[in-house]
């Protein structure tokens, strides 16, 4: 069984403001979860949250690929979750910023479980997390 996330969200934000809450080990930090990330391909990075049965609260994650400032690829293991994790921007206007996340590749019946966590978690990230922090930086 394989099913995937995907979460669109448009921020009233130039797409600049939006990358940059994206690439910045701070900004990750505040909108997402603690992190070490740095913007460079090849780079392993943690995320570190609160743990759980069955999942020690660390993400372990790679950067994979870097197109500044349209997109990024991370490598997303934690638990039962092997992903990789896409991060799409296109701009749609000088103050306007189509994000496309998501995250693929889970595998058999933990995973699935995860998967309905993390899309809950992913779309309340999108929702109220990362707006807040753009607007905080506006």
């Amino acid at each position: 069984m394989r099913a995937d996330i995907t979460v669109v969200a448009v921020y009233p934000h130039p797409r600049a403001r939006v990358w940059q809450a994206l690439v910045s080990a701070e900004a990750l930090s505040a909108w997402l979860m603690p992190t070490d990330f740095r913007p460079v391909v090849g780079h392993g990075f943690t995320f570190r949250t609160t743990p759980r049965p069955g999942f020690d609260g660390v993400v372990r994650c790679r950067v994979l690929e870097i197109s500044e400032p349209d997109r990024m690829v991370w490598s997303w293991l934690g638990g039962p979750v092997d992903t990789t994790v896409t991060f799409t921007l296109a701009e749609l206007g000088p103050s306007s910023t189509r994000l496309r996340f998501e995250q693929t590749g889970f595998h058999g019946l933990g995973a699935q479980f995860a998967r309905l966590i993390l899309t809950r978690g992913w779309k309340k990230m999108a929702a109220v997390g990362l707006p807040a922090h753009l607007d905080r930086q506006a």
